[in-house]
Order: structure tokens, then C-alpha cells, then sequence
């Protein structure tokens, strides 16, 4: 596979010229650049992949080994090919590490056409990691590379190892943020598509690479493992699929770019492309029924199908260094901040008809409505019910987070305060109050199955997550509040707001942050779904009570602030006039305190309606007690009232 890579990368930029010496020799990086940047690209690339799939493999795929009394792994202790795959992750990701680090010592010297080795270059690449987005992006992949490795190195049981797969996918979404994905006109769906295209190859490549390496050490597991990458495999293949052909749009901008250079590759990896979804159909028609009798071709042709990945991923390295055709077509200067078109000025109309979609927040609650119906339909399948208006509370949060990301919201909330203000309250209070009530945590513990072979499952995870000591601390109502208010001040008056509007991370953190400490906020006062214990109902009456009247000092803060917050965003969007901004700010102000109203008195509602529910279920359970002992509870207290009647009567 990594012959493979390798070759096709130098080939195909061999063929467009681009190992061709730089002209004027002044910016000439030198042959080492040339033709040693795309090289470590390449094993940049395919490590990353491996070190995804092996983890997520001995995290989630693989059932530890029984041990020799036939007894299963006791406390999610690593076992068999699950110890095998996590040392093979270390080394992987050490190779990940190292060509990250000499990859961003390349592309500094790519960049900056100051040769490695020579006079100054040290400070070429200190420079360049810490002033440059690309290099900022590649430096920040490289630390998650050491924090994999880290893991996987000190890992002895399965959560650990979980943690790292985790970190191996956060550590391939900053490289979305260094391609060209960040220079085109829609930067923000470019960077996104780009960004879930990455995480699908790694999955899918790196699982198949881990399949046939630890294939011959699973046993009689093999066919279980196998059936699991399967489904794993035909997900990955519909993301790549769909976020490619988005991300290849945007880049190409029309049609007719498909002729060019650029276009041709794109159309070379299209076709290897089907050719692995055709391999993988044939997988699941034929080999997988009969894996048993038929294993050798199954691993063949899952050979055969990682060479054509592997020549694939050097496909892509040539791609990353081509220049396609739209790469200097940015727009106008308000387009280029915003990463979409700048829409046309607010009008209540355009505030409810304005569309424009964030694929990231388009595809969080198609995924969450899938998930959430699919469990729904599999409690019918087996004859059991679950409460409609749940669904239909669930399905309206989604629908709603739509609306705030995509929609009017969404499109305007960068542009004015005011409208990111109302949007900023909806992701927080109201989508939040909305899933809560939807019991997702319950719906998923009564649809999924358990796993009886030891492995993690989701299941499992799940109820890993339930029980941790994490969630005891940041479930509680005193720290989700914290959160939850601490979050306003620190968000709004410090610098991360301005990071938030001028950056694409800024914002995606931005919204994930509200939607997230929403969410446990409110789970902490009235969520019915199962966790750790939580103070009484009267104790979060009164802390309800406390943030609202946190909430509506907020909103007074900025009304009567004459400080404007994140000027240089606003001017840099063509809004010179201070006292316009200003005033649209204490509109924001006013939003934040009366619109958090109506929700904090929906919340409260439901804190009382759950504490009457909790003292009817007390009442029914103490009346079934004094049924079963004949009131002993009830006697034992009448007795010890006599004792203490015949006590004073002595006295």
C-alpha cells in the first residue's frame, strides 16, 4: 500500500510539472522539498490512516482474548489482539509524529523558498508555525499525533485506548484547515466537506490495513470483526463519497474546469473510488457469507483493495499540491470573512427565508434524526412502545437547529449582534430544552444491543459515560451552571468572541460550546434520562431561579455597556459606524434578557411538573411497602411515640 502511494504521488507530479525546478532559482526549495515534501506526505497520510484503524480496532471492533479458564477481560483490561493492535497504534503513531514534524519543516521551506539547512531556516519554521494558519494547522495536528502516541504507549485498558482513537480523528481535522479548502470562495463548507472527507478515508483505510494485520490473530472472532468493519465500511464509503463530490464542486466552480489538470485528478480518484465500492459490494454479496471456506480470496481481495486505496491516498497527496482552477476567485472582502456569500441587508422576510447550508450543522441532526428514529423503529420492531410526544419534541430541536445554523439565524448572525444574539439563546436554552425532554440516553439504552463477546460497543460506551466520574462532576447542577453562565462572561468578554466570527474553528467551537453546556444545564435540572445522582428538586428550583437572575444581569451588562465588543470584526465587514454597532449591540443585550425569560419559565415548569411526578412515584412506592410489611414503617413510629409518652410520664 505505501509503495503504492508513493508511486502514484511522484508519478502524477512528475506528469503536471510539479517536481519541476522553481524559477527564479532565488525561491527554488531545493530538491529535498521537491521531491521529499510529497514523499512524507504520503507516509504522513497513510500513518495517520493505520493509527486510526488499528485504535479504533482494539477500541470498538476486536473482543479481548478469554483467558485460560475461558473467562472474559474483567474491567475493560486490554487482552490478545486487542494489546497487539494497541502496540502496533504506538508505532504507527510514532511514524505519524515524525513525518508531521518533517512535513512542517518542508512546507516551511515550500513556502518561504528558504532551503532547509540553510542560514535562518530555524527561524523560517518558527516563524511559519506560529504566524501562519497552514503552519499553525499542521503544527497543532503534530501535538494531537504526540498526545496519540502518548496513549496508546501508557494504554492498559479499553478507555484509554478509546481516547486515543478519538484523538487520532481530532488530530486530522486541523489539516482540513491547510489545503486549499481554506482559500476557496465557500471556505466554510470547503473546509467542512474536506475535513469529513478526511475522517472518512481514515476509517475506512486504516480499518482495512488493521483487518489484514491482525486478521490471522482473531480466531474464531474473525467473522464478527469483519461483519462490524463491514458496516463501519459502507458508511465511510457513503461519507467520502458525498463529501467529496460536494468539496470537488466547490473547488471546480463549473463543469468545464473538469478538463483541467485538476479536474483529471479529481476524475482519477472518482473512478478509484468505485472501484473500491465495488469491491466492497462483493464483500458483502459473496465473501461474507461464506468467510469461513472462503477466507484466503477474502483476504485478497482485501489486499488488492488497499493497494487501490493506497494509490488512492497518493492521488490525493498529487491533488494537494495542484492549484485548482477557482483558487483565486475569493469575492469580495465580506464573502472572504464570512466563508459564504454575504446575503442582502436584514429584512424580517429575509430573516425567516434566508438559506444558505452549513454542511457541518446540516449533517448533525440528519445524523441525530436518523439515530433517533432508527431507535424508535427498532423498540416497534420488537413490540415495545415509546412515548410520541418525545419523538416529536426531539425531532422539533433538530428541525430548529437547522433553522438557527442555516437558516435567517445563521446566515445573519455574523453580519449583527442582535441576530447572533437571538441565535446564540436558541442554540443554548431552547434546542437543549427540546432534546432533554426527547430521553435520547434512555431511547438508545433500551434499542441497542448489548455485546456478549467483551467488546466496547456503543451500548457499553454508553453506559461507560453514565456511570464515570466525569460526569458526576460536570453533571452536577452547580458545575453545568457554572459552565453555563461562566461561558457568557468569558466568551463575550474576552477574545475569544472575535476569534469566533473571524475563524471557522472559532465558530464551530462556538456553537458546539452552547449547544453542549445548554444541553447539561438543563439535563441537570430536569433531564429524565439515567446518571448520577442529583440534588433535590427544591435545591434546583432555587439555582433555576439564581440564573435567571444571572441571566437578565447579562442582557442589563450589555444594554447599558458603551464598550463595543469585537470592533475589528464589524469594521472589517465594511460597518464603520460605531454608534449603529453599539445600538444593534444593547438590541443584543435586550434579546438576552427577555428572550431568556419564556424558556427559564418553560424550565421551570418542568422542574415542577418532574417534582410532583417524583413525589407521586415516592407516595406509590412507600403505599406498596406498607402493603408488603403492614405498615411497619408506619407502627415502628407509633411505638417509639408511646416509648417517649411512657419516658416523660416516669419523669
Amino acid at each position: 500500500m505505501a509503495a503504492a502511494s508513493l508511486l502514484m504521488a511522484l508519478v502524477v507530479l512528475g506528469v503536471t510539472g510539479q517536481l519541476a525546478v522553481v524559477t527564479p532559482a532565488l525561491f527554488d526549495p531545493g530538491a529535498l522539498v521537491r521531491y521529499g515534501l510529497p514523499a512524507l506526505r504520503t507516509v504522513h497520510d497513510l500513518a495517520a490512516a493505520v493509527t486510526v484503524g488499528l485504535t479504533f480496532f482494539a477500541a470498538w471492533l476486536v473482543a479481548p482474548s478469554p483467558g485460560p479458564d475461558g473467562a472474559k477481560s474483567v474491567g475493560g483490561k486490554l487482552e490478545g489482539p486487542q494489546r497487539w493492535l494497541v502496540r502496533s497504534a504506538t508505532t504507527a503513531a510514532v511514524v505519524w509524529l515524525s513525518s508531521a514534524v518533517a512535513v512542517v519543516v518542508l512546507t516551511a521551506a515550500d513556502v518561504s523558498g528558504v532551503r532547509v539547512g540553510a542560514p535562518g531556516s530555524g527561524a523560517v519554521v518558527v516563524s511559519f508555525v506560529a504566524q501562519l494558519d497552514l503552519g499553525r494547522s499542521l503544527g497543532v495536528s503534530a501535538l494531537l499525533a504526540a498526545a496519540v502516541a502518548t496513549l496508546t504507549l501508557l494504554a492498559t485498558r479499553v478507555v484509554t485506548v478509546a481516547w486515543a482513537a478519538a484523538l487520532s480523528l481530532l488530530a486530522l481535522l486541523p489539516l482540513a484547515l491547510g489545503g486549499h479548502a481554506a482559500g476557496s470562495q465557500d471556505h466554510m463548507n470547503s473546509v467542512d466537506s474536506l475535513a469529513l472527507h478526511l475522517v472518512g478515508v481514515c476509517l475506512w483505510v486504516g480499518g482495512l490495513a488493521a483487518l489484514l494485520l491482525v486478521s490471522s490473530r482473531l480466531g474464531g472472532q474473525l467473522g464478527s470483526v469483519v461483519a462490524r468493519y463491514s458496516t463501519l465500511a459502507g458508511w465511510c464509503f457513503a461519507v467520502v463519497a458525498v463529501s467529496g463530490l460536494i468539496n470537488a464542486w466547490l473547488r471546480l466552480g463549473s463543469v468545464r474546469s473538469v478538463g483541467t489538470t485538476y479536474g483529471l485528478l479529481i476524475v482519477g480518484k472518482a473512478v478509484a473510488l468505485a472501484l473500491l465500492g465495488l469491491a466492497g459490494w462483493l464483500h458483502r454479496r459473496s465473501l461474507l457469507r461464506r468467510l469461513e471456506t472462503q477466507r484466503r480470496w477474502f483476504l485478497r481481495l482485501a489486499a488488492v483493495e488497499l493497494v487501490v486505496m493506497g494509490a488512492t491516498m497518493g492521488l490525493a497527496v498529487a491533488l494537494s499540491r495542484s492549484v485548482p482552477p477557482e483558487a483565486d476567485g475569493l469575492g469580495d472582502a465580506a464573502s472572504a470573512l464570512l466563508g459564504y456569500p454575504a446575503p442582502a441587508p436584514l429584512t424580517v422576510g429575509r430573516y425567516f427565508d434566508a438559506f444558505y447550508p452549513d454542511l457541518l450543522w446540516l449533517l448533525v441532526p440528519v445524523v441525530l434524526v436518523g439515530l433517533y428514529v432508527g431507535g424508535v423503529a427498532a423498540l416497534r420492531r420488537r413490540g415495545d412502545a415509546w412515548p410520541a410526544n418525545r419523538t416529536v419534541l426531539w425531532l422539533l430541536g433538530c428541525l430548529l437547529l437547522v433553522f438557527v445554523t442555516s437558516g435567517g439565524p445563521g446566515v445573519y448572525g455574523r453580519i449583527h449582534f442582535s441576530t447572533h444574539m437571538l441565535q446564540h439563546m436558541i442554540l443554548m436554552i431552547v434546542i437543549p430544552f427540546l432534546w432533554v425532554l426527547g430521553a435520547p440516553v434512555t431511547l438508545a439504552l433500551r434499542a441497542l444491543p448489548g455485546r456478549r463477546d467483551g467488546s466496547f460497543g456503543p451500548r457499553e460506551m454508553l453506559m461507560q459515560l453514565i456511570h464515570s466520574r466525569f460526569l458526576r462532576v460536570m453533571g452536577h447542577p452547580l458545575v453545568a451552571a457554572a459552565l453555563f453562565t461562566g461561558g457568557l462572561v468569558v466568551f463575550y468578554y474576552t477574545r475569544l468572541f472575535d476569534l469566533a466570527m473571524f475563524t471557522h474553528t472559532g465558530h464551530v467551537l462556538m456553537t458546539a460550546h452552547f449547544l453542549l453546556s445548554g444541553y447539561v444545564f438543563v439535563w441537570s435540572l430536569v433531564g429524565v434520562d439515567p446518571g448520577p445522582a442529583r440534588p433535590s428538586y427544591p435545591f434546583r428550583l432555587i439555582l433555576l431561579l439564581v440564573m435567571l437572575g444571572f441571566h437578565a444581569f447579562f442582557g442589563i451588562s450589555l444594554m447599558s455597556s458603551g464598550a463595543l465588543l469585537a470592533p475589528d470584526w464589524w469594521h472589517a465587514l465594511g460597518q464603520a459606524d460605531d454608534a449603529a454597532l453599539l445600538a444593534d449591540q444593547q438590541k443584543g443585550g435586550a434579546i438576552a434578557w427577555g428572550a431568556g425569560d419564556i424558556p427559564s419559565l418553560l424550565l421551570g415548569a418542568a422542574l415542577v411538573v418532574g417534582w410532583i411526578r417524583s413525589d407521586a412515584r415516592e407516595t406509590r412506592r412507600l403505599d406498596r411497602q406498607a402493603d408488603r410489611d403492614g405498615d411497619a414503617e408506619l407502627r415502628a413510629y407509633n411505638e417509639q411515640l408511646a416509648s417517649m409518652a411512657r419516658h416523660d410520664d416516669r419523669s
